[in-house]
């Protein structure tokens, strides 16, 4: 096994410093690092950002226009022959965005940043919703039908927009399997090691990272997503409509109740937050590009808007129309950053435990958030409790998250072949890759060049998806335009000015 693992990691160990500087590019430029305020973003930050700005304006604010017709529109119940429901599609984003990095990214972002972090962390996600609008348009608009399912995401439409080219969707599908490949391993260990941190929990004690329960711990996982992935998407939405709600339920309510009895201390976080993003020294100095990069990187890496990393889910849906879907994965961003990322940073700032840290680099964030816990009211014996019931959620968002890398990694796969064999393929490389980082964490190895390929991906997917939203916008602006007019026509490829034929053709003859 160190064997093994040395070679993987020699084998990965050049991809560290080609990821830091795609993300940090042309920041790592003295020319571009001397400008001020904007020298602190890099070109990743500023197409993500930027873009959800632009969208935003131009779609007319479709995430707040919208809000409320999208939620109404989730709560309907209605039958699909093909694909999945509406409400499936947005628990299985839900499943993906709602991951480890809701409590070890927000505190690490406000370890790093301060509390300040967390308003760009809402700024990002709100112009983020506009972006996450226009992929998941996208998505429905070009999915297509495969038996009972549809299939689609980035791979798809950027294969339909850049001139129907076969080589940009095989393209397109091996950078996100190769992010796969990246964060399989992070998210099976922490599926496992959450597990055993809620037994320690309980019992007071911490056992060894190699002892035999985290062994056990680790084959049930794996069988476990083997069970459900190879089931289908299907089978995958049917677990992710009973795990998403209750991990999200339960983390609000668990929360709410612990903001409510320490209400003494919600001023303070406000003034904290605010204070921190906009005292003079955080906007002109260098405390800066600290709270703002960490707030804004975070919050899009968390609710991954502009990545097309969680298109496909969108194009699974049988929606009534493109730009329904588009709206409720604007509500997924929502509910990822604006919701779920604030009530983790409600525990770590009123904690005041953030004041005292001088080395971020060596804390141990799931750690940390533990000890946030306690340093608030009501204290023991309640402390254990509350601890045990947010580890289960961690545990669920862990899960549920690798759970929607298999079924995405699918789906993505079927651009390149739909043969049966092909995907099975992809299912049992996917799980020895899960396999390996758990095995990787319970022997204590380091697994910080292998997620650094994931980043590298994800640069890379961010690079390809940004400008593949622009080529399609137009298309995404006249759907916007006919979904408004909510007049009852039908949605084709006339509407949207596409030339090709498209599922929604079929559809509107009633042959979908």
């Amino acid at each position: 096994m160190e064997g093994l693992f040395n070679a993987i990691n020699n084998v990965f160990g050049f991809v560290t410093p080609i990821s830091d500087a795609l993300w940090d590019f042309p920041k790592n430029f003295d020319w571009w690092a001397n400008i001020p305020v904007l020298g602190n973003f890099s070109l990743a930050l500023i197409l993500l950002i930027g873009s959800g700005i632009f969208f935003s304006f131009k779609l007319g604010f479709i995430q707040v226009t919208h809000f409320n017709r999208t939620v109404k529109y989730l709560a309907k119940k209605e039958e699909h022959r093909t694909g999945i429901s509406p409400l499936a599609a947005f628990f299985l984003s839900t499943a993906m965005r709602v991951g480890p990095g809701n409590i070890i990214g927000v505190t690490g972002a406000i370890v790093a940043g301060g509390p300040g972090a967390l308003f760009w962390m809402w700024i990002s996600a709100f112009f983020g919703m506009a972006t996450a609008y226009i992929e998941a348009t996208l998505a429905q608009i070009f999915k297509e039908k495969k038996g009972t399912e549809f299939v689609g995401g980035l791979p798809f439409y950027g294969r339909r927009l850049l001139g129907n080219s076969a080589a940009v969707g095989v393209i397109l599908c091996v950078i996100y399997l190769l992010y796969a490949v990246g964060c399989l391993p992070s998210q099976g260990s922490y599926s496992v090691t959450a597990i055993g941190t809620i037994v320690d929990t309980i019992a007071g004690t911490q056992m060894p990272s190699n002892s035999p329960f985290y062994y056990i711990v680790g084959i049930l996982v794996i069988v476990l997503v083997a069970v459900i992935a190879f089931g289908g998407i299907k089978r995958v939405t049917k677990f992710t409509d009973m795990a998403v709600p209750v991990m999200a339920v339960v983390y609000f309510l668990v929360v709410i109740i612990m903001i409510v009895i320490n209400f003494d201390q919600i001023p303070y976080f406000f003034s904290s937050v605010f204070g921190g993003a906009f005292k003079p020294q955080a906007i002109f100095g260098g405390a800066f590009g600290i709270a703002l990069a960490q707030g804004v990187k975070r919050g899009l890496m968390s609710n991954e808007a502009g990545q097309g990393t969680i298109t496909m889910s969108a194009a699974a849906s049988d929606a009534d129309h493109p730009c329904s879907q588009g709206c409720i994965a604007s509500v997924g961003v929502f509910l990822d950053t604006i919701v779920i990322c604030t009530l983790t940073g409600f525990i770590v700032v009123m904690s005041h435990l953030w004041t005292s840290v001088n080395d971020f680099a060596d804390i141990d964030r799931l750690q940390y958030f533990q000890t946030s816990i306690s340093g608030l009211k009501p204290g023991e014996p309640f402390t254990v409790v509350i601890s045990v019931l947010l580890l289960v959620c961690f545990t669920l968002f862990a899960f549920t998250t690798l759970l929607g890398m298999f079924s995405f990694s699918e789906i993505a796969g079927s651009r390149i072949s739909q043969k049966k064999g092909w995907i099975t393929a992809i299912h049992i490389v996917d799980l020895a890759i899960c396999a390996f980082g758990i095995l990787s964490k319970i022997a204590g190895y380091d697994l910080s060049q292998i997620w650094a390929f994931s980043d590298l991906a994800n640069i890379c997917i961010v690079f390809c998806n940004i400008p593949i939203l622009y080529v399609g916008f137009r298309y995404v602006m006249r759907a916007t335009k006919h979904y408004k007019k909510h007049d009852g026509t039908p949605f084709t490829s006339e509407v949207a000015g596409i030339k090709e034929h498209l599922y929604w053709d079929d559809k509107a003859q009633g042959n979908g």
